[in-house]
């Protein structure tokens, strides 16, 4: 799936327009985590790590990070984009 068509059918799920940019921002500080407590649970309490429960976790991220930038006017596919060059630049190495 390309990142512009996940933005816009992840967007058909957003609910309300009241404070949208407040919800989503805290939306997503809680999803981070509850990906964070999964971490934390398998590092000091050996719980199991699943894929299927990180990934799980990690596309509520997912979800909320694109609706952020969909909010701002800002496509998923430059803000993914604009990070590569970001890294490129940070690491001074091109990334493939």
């Amino acid at each position: 799936m390309e990142f512009n068509d996940y933005q816009k059918k992840a967007h058909e799920t957003l609910l309300g327009d009241e404070q949208v940019l407040t919800n989503l921002a805290i939306g997503l500080a809680s999803e981070m985590g509850s990906v964070a407590e999964i971490i934390q649970k398998y590092t000091f309490e050996g719980n199991e790590l699943t894929k299927e429960n990180l990934t799980k976790e990690l596309g509520d991220v997912l979800w909320y990070i694109s609706q952020i930038a969909q909010w701002a006017n800002i496509s998923f596919e430059e803000v993914a984009q604009k990070n590569i060059e970001h890294l490129e630049e940070k690491y001074h190495r091109t990334i493939q």
